[in-house]
């Protein structure tokens, strides 16, 4: 009498192929996950660097213009609140004011965007303090917006302060 036996094969089996690809997708989903959320904390530092940067850029821009300024032209009056600043520096008039949700800095030469591609400003406002004939002051405020959008809204930031003639 012959005994049958079963050779051994090299190949796998239909249900080790089917738990073999269910790690797989399962490792996959796990991939995908962690890659969005990686993309959702670049996007959230995108917009906050880029407010934050504009921010210190033109409230130091501000405050420098400010300071070394020869007369305030506009607002005109103390206690006068506008939208658009008017200063004489090295005997050139400089005129910030709001386009187009940028800040734009005017002079004899031509005109510059003070904030960046990735942010827009609104509610722009400057108010003159001080004493008629005194070194006034001006109040600035603005607000900036991310241009980017983050998964829970845009990236806003208030500024204001204030900074006077030398």
């Amino acid at each position: 009498m012959k005994k049958f036996q079963i050779a051994k094969s090299n190949g796998f089996t239909l249900v080790e192929l089917l738990l073999y690809m269910g790690l797989l997708l399962l490792f996959l989903l796990i991939q995908t996950q962690i890659f969005t959320s990686i993309l959702g904390v670049r996007l959230e530092s995108e917009a906050s660097s880029s407010v934050q940067q504009d921010a210190r850029f033109i409230m130091s821009r501000l405050i420098y213009d400010i300071n070394r300024a020869e007369n305030i032209v506009l607002p005109a009056i103390p206690s006068a609140e506008t939208n658009s600043l008017v200063l004489t520096i090295d005997s050139l008039s400089n005129t910030y004011s709001l386009s187009g949700g940028n800040l734009i800095i005017s002079d004899n030469q031509g005109s510059d965007n003070l904030n960046s591609f990735g942010t827009r400003i609104s509610n722009l406002s400057f108010k003159r303090l001080g004493n008629v004939g005194g070194k006034n002051t001006i109040t600035f405020s603005f607000t900036l917006t991310s241009a980017t959008q983050r998964e829970y809204g845009p990236e806003i930031k208030t500024i204001q302060t204030t900074s006077g003639l030398r």
